[in-house]
């Protein structure tokens, strides 16, 4: 596994979301969910990346007894901002966010997070500056290592590069590349790193759905295809489900020999070095060893590149819902 910098620590280059053992993607016991964390461990995964609001509490309570059985350093991120009472600007005060903070850190096991990040938080609610000033509060108490935001939009994360924040997670993968215009460029000059999350489009570009794919009912990429419950772009990148599958069909044949589709889809956003780490989901042991492996492939060819640009400029931003 290779290593990153985020801040100034080291971090392995592929690490582990872990939306998916809390909620929204289907049924994941715990013996699967510490199985999983394990596996990426042993593949060299060092960043881990959680939120509060992850089966409200179900996620971070399955990291802190990995982190308890394990009994080794690891780099832990959450996020805070989406839980319960937050909604209008109003609501996110420095109370509420240090009580969900410390409520995340008793969840974990932990004294302080190495990186606590405001949670793709409405955009009022954002631009009034209040919330980034409490994460730095609560740096300031000692509760966190590092500031960050995930947010919906290039602006967004813009915005938060401008205001000092050590990291900026956002949706980045083979059919969203809008974060090339701008962003990346802006955070190297500010020193800042950058978390790509949903590299593998909710796994289309693992090349393993297809139509006759089933999704239990509390799995997103069945009630929220159409942005029904929140961001679209949080669903297969932003696509119709069946332009996805069609559009991921195609890309079989540009896959290097030797590499699996999701590992040519991390491999992708690995090439780019204003990523610190990219943060693909696994709810079985074998799917983390899968994606880990990435980081041991070698970078894609220009041309490659070359010619994934040209296939998400013409044939997949035209059918992107969702803020970019």
């Amino acid at each position: 596994m290779q290593m990153r910098s985020l801040g100034g620590a080291e971090v392995s280059e592929v690490g582990l979301g872990t939306w998916q053992l809390g909620a929204g993607w289907g049924r994941v016991t715990d013996e699967d969910a510490l199985a999983t964390l394990h596996a990426a461990a042993d593949a060299g995964a060092t960043f881990i990346d959680t939120a509060d609001v992850y089966g409200y509490g179900r996620s971070e309570e399955r990291i802190g007894r990995f982190l308890s059985e394990r009994g080794e350093r690891f780099f832990i991120a959450t996020k805070i901002g989406r839980n319960k009472p937050l909604a209008g600007p109003e609501t996110h005060t420095l109370q509420t966010y240090e009580a969900h903070c410390r409520a995340s850190l008793a969840r974990l096991g932990l004294e302080r997070a190495d990186l606590l990040q405001l949670h793709t938080i409405p955009g009022d609610a954002l631009r009034s500056g209040r919330p980034l000033e409490h994460l730095q509060a609560l740096r300031d108490k000692g509760l966190t290592r590092f500031v960050g935001a995930s947010v919906e939009t290039e602006e967004e994360a813009l915005f938060c590069l401008e205001r000092g924040v050590d990291a900026v997670q956002i949706i980045f993968n083979i059919f969203r590349q809008k974060p090339l215009e701008a962003l990346f460029d802006r955070a190297k000059e500010a020193g800042a790193a950058v978390i790509a999350r949903v590299p593998l489009a909710s796994g289309l570009l693992s090349g393993k759905l297809h139509a006759g794919t089933t999704y239990a009912k509390n799995d997103h990429r069945r009630f929220n295809r159409d942005g029904r419950y929140f961001n679209v772009g949080e669903t297969f990148a932003g696509l119709p489900y069946e332009k996805g599958l069609e559009l991921a069909d195609r890309l079989r044949t540009l896959r290097p020999k030797g590499m699996t589709m999701a590992q040519t889809a991390l491999r992708f956003a690995l090439d780019f070095p204003a990523v610190s780490v990219v943060i693909p989901g696994a709810r079985k042991p074998a799917q983390a060893a899968e994606n880990a492996a990435a980081s041991g492939s070698p970078p894609l060819s220009p041309a490659l590149h070359a010619r994934l640009r040209e296939f998400y400029e013409n044939e997949v931003r035209p059918h992107i819902r969702g803020a970019l």
